[in-house]
């Protein structure tokens, strides 16, 4: 009898930890995807800034030092160096509006994620040298922006991983929504990934590394869902969306407002 009693005890002990463990998890992943929003906007923010504020600041740079050569036009020697300030504040310029661009790019916003995702796969293959094969969706119909800033910054960060550890050549993007699900996948023809390795990415373990846990954190606050494959001809990073709204991603956008609502209070 008394041995009855104490297994009830453990097994109603167990389930309240259980419990326990299933709200904190719960609580931790709201926060993480809160935490991606925040990071989301601040790069939205700093891309503004840079482009309208700092790079303002250089093309006024470029003018007064424009009157100046006008001013100096019988020293050679002044004409050479302020033509050096000027090739380099357009340098700068241009480095400052690529870093504008790849925090957050204009495109996303006012056109769509294949326009977005042509110029920044354009951009990576000319900075990596790797050849990239685009497949993306041609039509006009654009996804929800949350969607769109989640396979954007998927793609980001399965192309750094392509040139960071694939040692691969040659890549390919495709992306095209269907009736009942957007797709995006990212495939490298590089060494592939160890398969000990691999298990341990598709197992989401403490040391996946913070860019693929932010990929499936984006993945899990849209329902949707992040698949790798991988073997000696190369890797592939395939991210799917549905398109409908489900009780699960209702919920996960519920409970977020609250902890969100409670934050600020």
């Amino acid at each position: 009898m008394w041995i009855s009693k104490q297994s009830r005890q453990l097994a109603l002990s167990h389930a309240q930890l259980e419990s326990v463990i299933l709200e904190r998890t719960a609580e931790l992943q709201i926060l993480s995807q809160r935490l991606l929003k925040v990071q989301d906007e601040e790069r939205r923010k700093l891309a503004r800034d840079l482009h309208d504020s700092t790079g303002q600041t250089l093309a006024a740079l470029k003018i007064s030092v424009s009157f100046l050569q006008d001013l100096c036009n019988k020293d050679s020697t002044t004409m050479a160096r302020l033509a050096e300030v000027i090739a380099l504040t357009d340098q700068a310029a241009e480095e400052i509006r690529t870093m504008s661009y790849l925090l957050h790019p204009p495109l996303l916003d006012e056109v769509g994620l294949p326009c977005a995702a042509e110029w920044y796969v354009e951009g990576f293959a000319k900075r990596s040298g790797i050849k990239i094969k685009l497949d993306l969706a041609t039509d006009r119909v654009r996804l929800p922006m949350p969607m769109e800033i989640a396979l954007f910054r998927v793609l980001q960060e399965s192309l750094t991983n392509v040139h960071r550890h694939s040692q691969a050549k040659q890549a390919s993007v495709y992306f095209h929504r269907h009736s009942e699900m957007a797709i995006l996948e990212i495939r490298d023809f590089g060494c592939g990934i160890p398969a000990e390795r691999l298990l341990r990415l598709r197992e989401a373990s403490a040391d996946t590394g913070v860019g693929l846990a932010g990929m499936r954190e984006r993945m899990n606050e849209l329902n949707g869902r992040l698949e790798i494959t991988s073997d000696k001809h190369g890797t592939c990073i395939r991210a799917t969306i549905p398109l409908q709204p489900t009780t699960q991603a209702g919920q996960s956008v519920g409970r977020l407002e609250a902890v969100t609502s409670a934050a600020s209070d």
